[in-house]
């Protein structure tokens, strides 16, 4: 099925980048850009893709282009160095990427139907597993979460993939109740000193706290950045008042007086 097909309209802006990108990366580029490796280029991957959650939380759409725009870079970069290496062309990216959609948007491009969203998604599902189902097939269940992601998004896939077995709390109760047992057993390890086992019973915390915002249809990841951002404008906005002098100076009682005046505001 051709981009005509479809009615895509091709644009030159996408092949001048990818020329671009080979250039820098030419025997006489840019030194920086023929220094980089694929492990060298993970880190700046990660920051881009939080910039670009930045940009989506503030509603800053001009903003928005630009963090696509080096998070696309970032595509590029890595299908430059697969070229190069004889791995695969930006075309093999794209071509992959085409089949996969039409591929698992069968009620679009083929002769099934789906009527709403989660139609959609069991649709979907059951393609994946298809695809799945021709590759290798990992040692254990749970290898198909990657242990390199974010530890947040772990903990939620991990505690995602092991309910489709049936391995979950049956509601929100069981959780709430294992909150309470992992707050009072980290509590116990504090009271003792044991160090090694504080951290054990924090990341206990941690993961059940993550499941339950599994259980809420919510995305903890999102859900703690934007408990971040209340604190940074509250702090601010206490510092805004006294100085960060006057704070550094305050008791834990007037700092925690200044910080209930600010909770107050609207």
């Amino acid at each position: 099925m051709t981009a005509e097909v479809l009615g895509v309209v091709r644009t030159s802006e996408i092949a001048e980048s990818i020329a671009i990108m080979a250039r820098l990366r030419a025997p006489n580029g840019c030194p920086w850009d023929r220094e980089q490796t694929f492990d060298s280029i993970k880190r700046h991957t990660l920051e881009e893709t939080y910039e670009v959650f930045d940009a989506i939380d503030r509603r800053a759409w001009p903003d928005l282009k630009d963090e696509l725009g080096d998070l696309l870079l970032q595509v590029l970069f890595y299908a430059q160095m697969a070229d190069e290496a004889g791995y695969f062309s930006i075309e093999d990216v794209a071509a992959n990427l085409n089949a996969k959609l039409i591929r698992r948007h069968p009620h679009i491009f083929a002769d099934a139907t789906a009527e709403t969203a989660a139609d959609v998604k069991v649709t979907w599902d059951a393609i994946k597993q298809t695809e799945k189902a021709n590759r290798t097939k990992p040692t254990h269940y749970l290898d198909e979460v990657p242990e390199y992601m974010p530890a947040i998004l772990e903990a939620f896939k991990l505690g995602q993939r092991a309910a489709k077995v049936g391995f979950d709390w049956p509601d929100v109760t069981g959780l709430f109740d294992k909150l309470a047992e992992e707050s009072a057993e980290l509590r116990a390890e504090i009271d003792a000193n044991n160090q090694i086992a504080i951290e054990d019973e924090l990341g206990d915390l941690l993961f059940t706290a993550v499941n339950l915002a599994r259980h809420l249809k919510l995305e903890p990841e999102f859900a703690l950045r934007k408990a971040n951002r209340k604190f940074r404008a509250r702090f601010n906005a206490m510092e805004s008042v006294a100085g960060i002098d006057t704070l550094k100076a305050s008791s834990p009682e007037e700092l925690e007086e200044r910080w209930r005046r600010v909770k107050l505001q609207p």
